[in-house]
Parts: C-alpha cells; structure tokens; sequence
C-alpha cells in the first residue's frame, strides 16, 4: 500500500534537490531545441531507471541494523546538504544535436543524457538513502519518480521564466536545508534508538 505521507515528503525532498540540478538545466537546453514531448519521453524513462536502482539500493540497506541504517542515512543526507551548499553553479552542460527531429533520436539523446549525467547523483543517492529510512519501497519510489518527472517538465517547457522569479541559490537553500533537518533528525534517532 502507497504512503500518502511518504510519497509527499520524498517527492519534497527530490524535488527542491534536483531543481538546482544539471539535468534540470539540460532538459531545458533540449526542450528550447527539439519536440518537449519527445525530449520529456526520453528523460522520463532514465529518470524511472535511476529511481528503480536507487530504491533496490535503499531495500537493501534495510536489511542492516536499524540503528546502523539510520546513522548512515543522516550522515548521507547531512554530506548531501553540505554539497548543496558547497557547489558553485554549474554550467550548461554541450548537448549534442541529434541528426534528426525523429521521436526515437531526440528522446534517445533525451534518455541517454540523463542516464550518464544522474548516476550517482545526489538525487539518486538521496532517494536510496529514503528508501532505507522508511522502508516502503511503492510510495519511495513514487515519491522520487514524480519528482523527477515534474522538475524534467518544469525544465523543458518553462524553466526560464522559474529561473527569472525565484532565485536558484534560493532553491539550493532551500533543499539543504530540509536536508540538514532530515539528516539531524536520523542521526538523533540513531542516538536515541
């Protein structure tokens, strides 16, 4: 059974951590270029990868000792809020221009660039560590999935205009902050427990 509660505060989570992200960046350069629902086809199948990896990683912390579990997880997620905070703004990164407009070439460009760019990302490594802390796979998985997909939809079809009304350092506050407060409150649990 899917978490209403769990699903909001993962999709929370990712949501302010990926928006001040690279992909975010370069779903809008592809979007202002090709076909936004192709590009958003492509994006949206990596996305739905990296989220099945990272709550199969996360299932599998939960086998350890809950205490162990969940010392690890506030000190990913305060490593999280430090590199978020710590990171200076990234670039656009090149994105090569498929040959064609073809919905396979440019949602096969869309997938393959986020495939390569989010592995080990903090999103992915974030959604792991939600994975372990609460233990429910469904509503996790969901949580980050549409996550993903709504900051991926934002980019391609109107980052500009969110970029010029809210600051993105403020973003970035923001998602280390909520960070920082998830990580105290496992690392206080861990203590506690």
């Amino acid at each position: 059974m899917i978490s209403p509660t769990v699903t909001a505060v993962v999709f929370g989570v990712v949501f302010l951590a990926e928006l001040p992200d690279k992909t975010a960046l370069a779903g809008l350069v592809l979007g202002t270029r090709y076909r936004a629902s192709y590009v958003f086809a492509g994006v949206a199948a990596a996305f739905a990868l990296h989220v099945v990896l990272a709550v199969a990683a996360g299932s599998v912390l939960t086998l350890l000792p809950q205490q162990l579990v969940q010392a690890l997880t506030g000190v990913l997620f305060l490593g999280g809020a430090a590199v978020l905070l710590l990171r200076k703004g990234e670039d656009e990164e090149e994105v090569r221009k498929p040959e064609n407009q073809s919905f396979w070439k440019v949602s096969g460009a869309g997938f393959m660039l986020i495939l390569v760019a989010e592995f080990g990302d903090l999103t992915q490594i974030m959604t792991a560590n939600l994975a372990a802390r609460y233990d429910d796979p469904l509503s996790v998985g969901l949580g980050a999935v549409l996550a993903l997909w709504a900051v991926a939809g934002i980019g391609i079809v109107g980052g500009k205009a969110l970029m010029k009304k809210v600051p993105l350092r403020l973003i970035t506050q923001i998602a280390a902050l909520v960070m920082l407060a998830l990580g105290v409150w496992s690392l206080w649990e861990a203590v506690a427990g």
